[in-house]
């Protein structure tokens, strides 16, 4: 039976710390879907087309095969069942993510007791980048190719035009 697990989140724009999390997550399952989940509480920078091709070119640029890109507006937790997911990948960069994802957790298991959810912790190296860090850092003109793919650059330099 192949092992299928969701990675859901905004990605909005996608990190080279999103990234590392999904390439580890690769060594354990078969496939790992990266899906796009609506928030109600964010207000998007890139529109979800837009972040398909980020994330789709991301992949291109490291060679990875076995990942594919999907997006919902409903419970992350539904879409892994539909799918036949075993397991919700999320990241831990802190401390301060901590609780968050432990009330996440809780309330999955209560929705859909089949499906795990798996932590990864951010390597320290990374462990700072979050998107909303990188747009704050790139509309100030701090150089963020080090923390995102090549893509994000490239929409923001479309985006977002440096004055």
């Amino acid at each position: 039976m192949k092992k299928i697990a969701v990675y859901p989140g905004s990605f909005d724009p996608i990190t080279n710390g999103h990234l590392d999390i999904l390439v580890r997550s690769l060594k354990t399952y078969d496939e790992v879907i990266l899906l796009i989940a609506s928030n109600p509480n964010k207000s998007g920078k890139f529109t979800v087309e837009e972040r398909k091709t980020m994330i789709l070119e991301a992949f291109d640029e490291l060679g990875i095969k076995n990942a594919k890109v999907d997006f919902t507006e409903g419970l992350s937790v539904n879409y892994a069942k539909k799918v036949g997911a075993i397991t919700m990948i999320r990241g831990l960069r802190a401390v301060t993510d901590f609780e968050y994802e432990f009330q996440l957790s809780a309330a999955n298991e209560f929705i859909d007791p089949e499906v795990d959810m798996v932590f990864y912790m951010s390597h320290s190296e990374k462990s700072f980048i979050s998107s909303s860090g990188i747009d704050e850092m790139y509309r100030n003109g701090i150089d963020i190719s080090n923390l995102v793919p090549t893509s994000v650059i490239k929409m923001y330099q479309k985006k977002y035009p440096t004055k």
